[in-house]
């Protein structure tokens, strides 16, 4: 019952002779400084077993006129396949690492896992250093501050499975109790 969390597609590099790999894990934030992600992979997930595999993987946030390719990753991530031609999505290369990006995707984080968490009966959680991150033009301000308005983000609703776009801003991380120092 919690509220939209981030839609992420989680992209991959695949084994010898199979596709690279995309998949929709849950994804959270670690730590902010230095920045750490973690994405938590069911079994029943390819893209589990490769990041594990190599160590590496990419965050790619999508847009609401990518929901359909979403989709049909999504019920498609625990069977091999070229998923970038199943879903039109343009395969990218990233920066710093060897693992595929998701080009038409605003934000795309560069990821190498430091720490492995088992969690019965079937999920792994990786836990991941950002080493490079790549937006769009106008995704973020002068000073390199994300503008989440600048583009039609959206998230998952658990309790519901339902999309949703981000909404009005509401305020400032310690504006309500007179803080104005904090800054991202």
């Amino acid at each position: 019952m919690l509220p939209p969390a981030q839609a992420v597609l989680t992209s991959v590099r695949g084994k010898p002779g199979d596709p690279d790999e995309i998949a929709v894990l849950w994804t959270f934030v670690v730590n902010g400084d230095p920045a750490q992600v973690g994405v938590a992979a069911g079994d029943e997930h390819v893209a589990g077993a490769l990041i594990n595999q190599h160590r590496e993987f990419v965050l790619n946030v999508p847009t609401a006129s990518m929901i359909h390719g979403f989709d049909v990753v999504d019920f498609s991530s625990s069977r091999v396949g070229d998923k970038f031609a199943k879903t039109g999505f343009t395969r990218g290369r990233a920066a710093r690492i060897d693992a595929p990006t998701v080009e038409e995707a605003p934000i795309q984080l560069e990821c190498r896992v430091t720490h492995v968490l088992r969690v019965p009966p079937v999920r792994t959680i990786f836990i991941a250093d950002v080493v490079a991150t790549t937006v769009h033009d106008g995704i973020c301000d002068p000073d390199g501050r994300l503008r989440p308005e600048s583009a039609a983000f959206f998230g998952m609703a658990a309790g519901c499975g339902e999309f949703f776009t981000l909404g009005q801003r509401v305020g400032h991380i310690g504006q309500s109790v007179g803080r104005r120092d904090i800054r991202y």
